[in-house]
């Protein structure tokens, strides 16, 4: 059975490319019979606010999408994180790392960005590792180890039919996305080795997110094959911009759902400004 999610994290009201990429993810689940499911991806509890979460839940409601409950939060999932961290610290593949932005900036004179940002350098990964595994510091994959051969994951149309597949290799990714970090310092794991962790958990069978983070699903079919986990398949449909062509943000409160329902605007009139209505 067909399984597709949308992953918001509480921080701040839903804008029009959250409510594209929701519905998206929703159509497709009920056009193939299946499921769509709602977690809410909490992990930084400095910015998660439980009145962002209601207000998630009324934005979905209001564009009538419906979801499977209880509804997942990442703050409850410390253990199933940390299992997967021993897993990948037991085979080598990840080592802590205390470079700070500013010491990462300064250690390469002509910087390349990934999904990440600036493309972490290995400072760290070299250096003499303890014998158990760390809490206090960040931990990154050694993605030179980790991805040990070629990777395909399947790309689907917004119907979800397969459209083909994308290989990845161990030439593309390494330099492309550096070391990524997989747990940060006074947070069980980040957003890479969660995300993975928990479409496994949920059984996602199809994964629906913007184009925007297409880079990001060669890190995640990495670890998705370090750790044993099924992958699921991908849609990253088009990213909904402003009139300058730059992605919407959390920030852009103008185009909060809720601004738009305050207006007068129906659900209807919501979908059509991201083109999924006619």
């Amino acid at each position: 059975m067909i399984r597709a999610r949308f992953a918001p994290s509480p921080t701040g009201p839903l804008h029009l490319g959250h409510a594209f990429s929701a519905a998206t993810a929703f159509r497709l689940a009920r056009a193939m019979h299946g499921s769509f499911l709602i977690r809410i991806e909490d992990l930084d509890q400095s910015r998660a606010r439980d009145h962002w979460e209601a207000q998630i839940y009324a934005d979905l409601a209001w564009l009538n999408l419906t979801w499977e409950t209880p509804v997942l939060r990442q703050s409850t999932r410390a253990k199933a994180y940390h299992s997967a961290l021993q897993r990948l610290w037991d085979q080598d593949l990840i080592y802590p790392c205390t470079c700070t932005r500013r010491d990462i900036a300064d250690a390469v004179s002509a910087p390349h960005f990934g999904p990440d940002g600036q493309v972490y350098p290995g400072t760290c990964r070299h250096k003499p590792k303890p014998k158990t595994m760390p809490t206090d510091t960040a931990l990154r994959l050694d993605m030179a180890k980790a991805h040990r051969r070629d990777l395909d994951y399947t790309r689907v149309d917004d119907c979800g039919i397969e459209i083909g597949t994308v290989t990845v290799s161990p030439g593309h990714t390494v330099p492309n996305v550096g070391d990524p970090v997989v747990s940060r310092r006074g947070m069980e794991a980040a957003y890479h080795l969660a995300v993975v962790v928990d479409d496994a958990f949920q059984i996602i069978t199809h994964v629906v997110r913007g184009e925007d983070l297409e880079p990001a699903t060669a890190i995640h079919t990495v670890l998705q094959d370090v750790l044993g986990l099924r992958p699921p398949k991908y849609h990253h449909h088009r990213v909904i911009t402003d009139e300058r062509g730059k992605r919407l943000a959390k920030r852009d409160d103008a185009r909060a759902i809720a601004a738009y329902r305050d207006d007068g605007l129906s659900p209807s009139d919501v979908l059509m400004l991201v083109g999924l209505q006619k």
